[in-house]
């Protein structure tokens, strides 16, 4: 592919942001990003990500903006920001591109308003850790109007190469938090299955040499299985964050009449590890609250 030629704003420096970021620096475009957590706009600016003090002056110098926030207040802020500058001195935003999981609702209300403002809009939530982001291979759900994705397309193949469109606006949102249910399920599954494997004095590697070759194989197995049995919790996605998901797509279920038991249970399941100190470790951690170790 061709180098592109511009700048991009990454807002959120988490393992998202660094991860996205450093795609676009591969793709030859100027990168500058804001975070309001030290540690991150550090680990940001070693990856050669130009760090901003502020929210106001990276909407001010980026004609397209990637948002990686953590949750819909946040999204809503950046919102907030850069319909704001569009009517100051500043350098007009053109695109803003949303990775961050939200609610329906949210993302329907700030595609009205960036439309209202004249800002294209795209949304792009990812299904994948951010080893897999920085490498291409995470899924992104992306939807928006024909002609915001049509536009922006030599951007999107560098950002996102594996992709699909799943339809306009809010239809990321809705996919994603679908598709997060049945993966954060597998993931506890395989994790209840590896903790009553080691518990009846079975090989946890020889025990992932089986699934893969069984029935019961998914892509947790590859994915998640020897870091759990390893006890390698360092993040690629944090526990914390997939918790708040499971409160949206819970409520997501009150609001369309649609019982989810067992997401209520994984729920519970991953209160119990953020209250054990476990909320930045890596979502495999759930597999220490159910051997009962660390």
């Amino acid at each position: 592919m061709k180098p592109l030629h511009g700048s991009l704003g990454v807002v959120g420096l988490g393992l998202v942001g660094r991860a996205l970021g450093g795609r676009a620096l591969d793709a030859g475009l100027t990168v500058s990003g804001h975070d309001p957590s030290p540690a991150a706009t550090e680990a940001a600016a070693a990856l050669g990500i130009g760090t901003v003090p502020s929210l106001g002056r990276l909407v001010g110098r980026c004609p397209v903006l990637l948002v990686c926030v953590f949750d819909d207040g946040q999204f809503a802020a950046v919102v907030d920001a850069v319909c704001a500058a569009r009517s100051g001195d500043s350098v007009p935003t053109e695109l803003l591109i949303n990775t961050a999981t939200c609610g329906p609702a949210t993302i329907d209300g700030a595609a009205a308003r960036l439309a209202d403002c004249g800002i294209a809009f795209v949304e792009a939530p990812l299904s994948g850790s951010s080893a897999q982001i920085g490498d291409g291979s995470a899924l992104a759900l992306v939807a928006g109007t024909p002609a915001a994705i049509d536009r922006w397309q030599s951007w999107l193949d560098r950002l996102f190469p594996n992709r699909v469109v799943v339809g306009t606006a809010g239809a990321g949102a809705r996919t994603k938090l679908a598709s997060n249910l049945i993966l954060g399920l597998n993931r506890a599954a395989l994790a209840e299955g590896l903790a009553l494997a080691e518990a009846m004095g079975l090989d946890g590697h020889d025990f992932l040499d089986v699934l893969r070759r069984s029935a019961a194989y998914s892509r947790a197995v590859d994915t998640a299985g020897k870091r759990m049995i390893e006890r390698d919790f360092r993040p690629q996605s944090r526990l914390a964050q997939h918790r708040k998901d499971l409160a949206l797509i819970l409520n997501q279920g009150t609001a369309v009449g649609q019982s989810m038991p067992l997401t209520e249970a994984h729920a519970a399941l991953l209160d119990r590890a953020i209250a054990l100190g476990l909320g930045d470790s890596d979502n495999g951690a759930v597999f220490a609250v159910l051997r009962h170790d660390r």
